[in-house]
């Protein structure tokens, strides 16, 4: 009993870290991207470009996007909301194998005529 009180407080702190550290992420993406993109646009407008000329060009949100990509893969792991492996894939996967399994096993014990050997 007192192993699996360890072992679920042990995955609880785990949880718990990799939370604290998507949203750490979060935090960081926000403030740098923020920062950046004001830069990039006191800057322009200080040589003379209007204010939304540089607000729609690529390198302002480059950035925002790409980082965002990954963050996003980020939330996908620390959230498991992984669509393409769930547990669903995986009882699936498990269900084939052993009905090839299966098959492969009646082939070789069974004759033509139905009658095992």
């Amino acid at each position: 009993m007192d192993a699996t009180k360890t072992d679920k407080s042990t995955k609880a702190k785990n949880r718990v870290k990799e939370l604290k550290g998507f949203y750490t992420h979060l935090m960081v993406y926000i403030m740098i991207n923020t920062m950046l993109t004001v830069v990039k646009l006191i800057g322009t407008y200080y040589y003379g470009e209007t204010f939304m000329g540089p607000l729609w060009h690529f390198s302002t949100f480059a950035t925002w996007l790409f980082w965002g990509i990954g963050l996003g893969f980020h939330a996908i792991k620390v959230f498991r909301m992984n669509p393409f492996f769930n547990k669903d894939w995986e009882e699936r996967q498990i269900q084939k194998y052993m009905e090839e399994d299966r098959k492969e096993v009646e082939k070789y014990t069974h004759t033509s005529d139905g009658n095992k050997k």
